[in-house]
């Protein structure tokens, strides 16, 4: 598979199916080894995580935004959630009088992360549209992200937002790069590097890192885009 150029993904993926058949097949006794045990697994080069500038987020902000994207948009940009995290958030894990958002991220970690006026203002104006598709579907739910149809707010609602204002600006987008742009927009800023991956809830910061590679990137990117000569 190596030989044909097979993508290390696809390879990676092959290897677990192996070794998951083989390891059944020595649990009901068909064989006494696992032959795939001692296969090794090719790496997967690190791919650098797409961002859009502040200007990007700024012009989809200031473009005809409804109260919902707008919610949307500064809860994953300005916080930096996963998805997950922002369809799962419930009415009181925003504290608006403190400036927190508590969420759990993976192995349901918690954490509390800090809104700027910017996410609070986008909050209290969802907030009034919230009471009022309560009163209107006649709902009791905690949960924070509702539709203007009743329904909770989904992954996939949120991804279709995400990628039809990106397709405004012309750009190519997913709820993800807006949690990069996060991370690589408090780097260029001079945010530590152990605050950052508090902030995204990385277990090991040796993945945030990789947000430091995207920033010196853009650094040589502008300073050649100015200096052609």
């Amino acid at each position: 598979m190596k030989e044909s150029k097979l993508a290390s993904t696809s390879i990676i993926r092959k290897i677990a199916s192996l070794r998951g058949f083989f390891k059944w097949a020595t649990a009901v006794n068909i064989i006494n080894k696992n032959p795939a045990s001692t296969l090794e697994q090719p790496k997967i080069p690190k791919k650098l995580p797409k961002v859009i500038s502040l200007s990007d987020i700024e012009e989809i902000l200031h473009s005809n935004v409804t109260v919902l994207e707008r919610v949307v948009i500064e809860l994953l940009y300005s916080c930096g959630l996963r998805v997950s995290e922002l369809t799962n958030l419930k009415i009181n894990d925003i504290d608006l009088s403190s400036k927190y958002v508590r969420c759990f991220g993976k192995g349901s970690k918690e954490r509390l992360i800090p809104m700027g006026k910017k996410a609070i203002d986008a909050l209290q104006e969802y907030y009034s549209f919230r009471i009022f598709l309560l009163k209107k579907y006649n709902l009791n739910t905690k949960k924070l992200l509702i539709n203007d149809s009743g329904r909770y707010v989904t992954r996939q609602d949120i991804y279709n937002i995400i990628h039809k204002k990106g397709k405004e600006i012309n750009k190519n987008i997913s709820p993800h790069t807006l949690r990069h742009s996060f991370a690589t927009h408090l780097l260029e800023n001079g945010a530590d590097l152990r605050v950052v991956q508090e902030l995204l809830g990385h277990s090991d910061v040796s993945t945030t890192q990789l947000y430091t590679h995207i920033s010196k990137k853009r650094l040589k990117d502008v300073y050649f885009s100015i200096n052609k000569d």
